[in-house]
């Protein structure tokens, strides 16, 4: 349904290194970038296949960044090993945690997810289905 998603960062150097090391374990990578210092239109692009994003970041200076409670994004991941990596790369670079890396029972009895806050206040998830 979706061709890709944009979220609004306050700091597109600081968010892309973010971003870098916690979507790499979940195969994810810059497919562009826009990044001109100064200029209101930059962006990093991420996805599987160079020039095709599925997820970016775009600096936003003076509007309003992350929509309010209940909204959050979720990354598949490839593994229980990649959504443990992305939970402790998440923390190491400064996240707030809203859950490790479980089987959320709630979700069921195949949902092995972490969630956490990114630096601008993203809800963001990192999901394997087991059984999948």
């Amino acid at each position: 349904m979706l061709h890709h998603i944009s979220v609004g960062v306050s700091d597109l150097a600081r968010s892309g290194v973010f971003y870098d090391a916690i979507l790499e374990p979940l195969g994810y990578f810059r497919v562009w970038q826009d990044v001109r210092p100064g200029e209101r239109h930059q962006a990093i692009g991420y996805g599987f296949v160079i020039g095709q994003d599925k997820f970016t970041l775009k600096e936003r200076f003076s509007e309003g960044l992350a929509p309010g409670q209940g909204f959050h994004l979720a990354f598949a991941a490839p593994s229980k090993a990649a959504v443990d990596a992305w939970h402790a790369r998440g923390l190491e670079r400064g996240a707030i945690d809203r859950g490790g890396p479980k089987i959320w029972q709630e979700f069921g009895d195949d949902y092995y997810a972490a969630f956490m806050i990114d630096p601008d206040g993203w809800q963001i998830e990192a999901v394997f289905k087991v059984a999948d």
